[in-house]
């Protein structure tokens, strides 16, 4: 599951409003390879899902994430932080084992990463 915090939630629908994007959007959270510690999230907007995707919903708002993102951020919880050093989006994940300074990568550990690579006897 991945889940918006309310303040978070409201920011988003308050930029969507600004940039005069429909209602229809979707929030499409994700990682790819890279930055500081190996892995680095993504957010973009999305109005289809997907057959690889799974779909949540927190406090109005849908959001996507592909599978394979899923197995390193499920619990991600997506909060908003208006400090002015740091101000956008926070991630907590309770998958990540260490950060970056930037906050926006992070690395598992080596454990997590075995469940992913397990592969089932019939294959």
């Amino acid at each position: 599951m991945i889940e918006l915090t309310e303040k978070s939630a409201n920011k988003l629908r308050e930029v969507l409003s600004e940039q005069g994007v429909t209602e229809d959007v979707l929030l499409r959270v994700g990682i790819k390879a890279g930055g500081c510690s190996g892995f680095t999230y993504v957010l973009d907007l999305d109005s289809k899902p997907t057959k690889f995707d799974k779909f949540f919903e927190s406090f109005g708002v849908g959001i996507l994430c592909d599978k394979k993102s899923l197995l390193y951020i499920k619990g991600l919880i997506l909060d908003w932080n208006d400090d002015l050093m740091n101000r956008g989006f926070v991630f907590n994940n309770p998958k990540a084992k260490s950060s970056c300074g930037c906050k926006t990568s992070f690395m598992i550990d080596k454990d997590d990463k075995q469940e992913q690579d397990f592969k089932p006897s019939w294959m």
